[in-house]
């Protein structure tokens, strides 16, 4: 048995550090606060009204060379919504809106990351607002500049998928069902591209 051990010893030894390695490349990405965007466009009765979030955070675990491993995490301070009228961002918080009382945060948590062509990844997760979760695989374009990794995209939600606008706001010729959200992610501790 000893020699069973001594033998596999160093491949084992190998091995784990190659995985404590591994993680720790991975696990050095933060998000930059400064120049990090998540905005929204919605449209109510045909007229675009944008707005924004002011706190989120991301945690990312990623190695350009292996996509495939790489985690996200992403949440959402709901209360933190402007719209740019006091008056509006009251009205989100309340239960047919975000309920942003009682469920204070939005999330995605990834499940696969995906190459789709240089500098561009499909990073599939889960979403959940308002307690309604959904998959959604959200296209993703990464630039290098000055030490920093932005992660950019769009995507278009559904909000009544996840009971944004509940009762009397349901109504999608009033406003629409489809919700385009923007975001750009600046990230340090991503190696090269």
């Amino acid at each position: 048995m000893h020699a069973l051990v001594r033998r596999h010893l160093p491949s084992l030894a190998a091995a784990t550090l190659l995985t404590l390695t591994s993680s720790a490349v991975l696990a050095q990405a933060k998000l930059v606060p400064a120049g990090s965007e998540l905005s929204f466009t919605s449209r109510q009765m045909g007229v675009p009204v944008d707005g924004h979030f002011k706190r989120f955070d991301a945690q990312l675990a990623f190695d350009p060379k292996k996509p495939e491993a790489g985690k996200v995490t992403f949440t959402i301070d709901l209360v933190s919504v402007a719209m740019g009228a006091p008056e509006v961002e009251a009205e989100l918080a309340k239960p047919l809106w975000f309920d942003s009382k009682k469920l204070a945060q939005a999330s995605f948590q990834s499940s696969a990351i995906k190459p789709a062509g240089k500098g561009r990844l499909d990073v599939t997760g889960r979403l959940t607002i308002k307690g309604q979760s959904r998959d959604l695989t959200v296209p993703v374009t990464l630039a290098q500049a000055g030490g920093q990794t932005t992660a950019s995209g769009a995507f278009v939600l559904k909000r009544l998928e996840f009971k944004i606008g509940e009762g009397e706001w349901s109504d999608t010729s009033i406003v629409a069902n489809d919700v385009q959200v923007k975001f750009k992610l600046n990230f340090s501790g991503v190696a090269a591209l």
